[in-house]
């Protein structure tokens, strides 16, 4: 599991790709949230269309940043989930509750 950061203004990205699962989520997490925490963007996508394998672990790296980001006050918008994501963010009826860009776009910060 490798991630990347963008930051363009008051709006980060983060890029996770290969597979998110008990054996990397903790560690994930916690980067992450020191990354939300000292950059304070008032939008956060979390771009996950690089995510080739999702499991419970995933979906709860995914409710804990939505969590985080009431915390900081942040939008988060789930961007381009993988058929993996989405289908256990379906499952959880977490699409319901949570904002989801389908279309990565171009991929930049907007």
């Amino acid at each position: 599991m490798t991630f990347s950061t963008e930051k363009n203004g008051d709006k980060l990205r983060i890029r996770l790709q290969g597979e998110v699962d008990h054996h990397n989520a903790a560690e994930v997490r916690t980067r992450i949230d020191r990354i939300l925490e000292t950059e304070q963007p008032e939008v956060f996508y979390f771009n996950l269309s690089g995510v080739s394998f999702c499991d419970s672990s995933g979906l709860g790296l995914v409710m804990g940043r939505m969590r985080k980001c009431g915390q900081i006050d942040a939008v988060l918008i789930v961007e381009a989930p993988s058929e993996a994501v989405m289908k256990i963010l379906h499952i959880a009826g977490m699409d319901k509750l949570i904002r989801i860009e389908r279309s990565n776009g171009n991929g930049k910060a907007s």
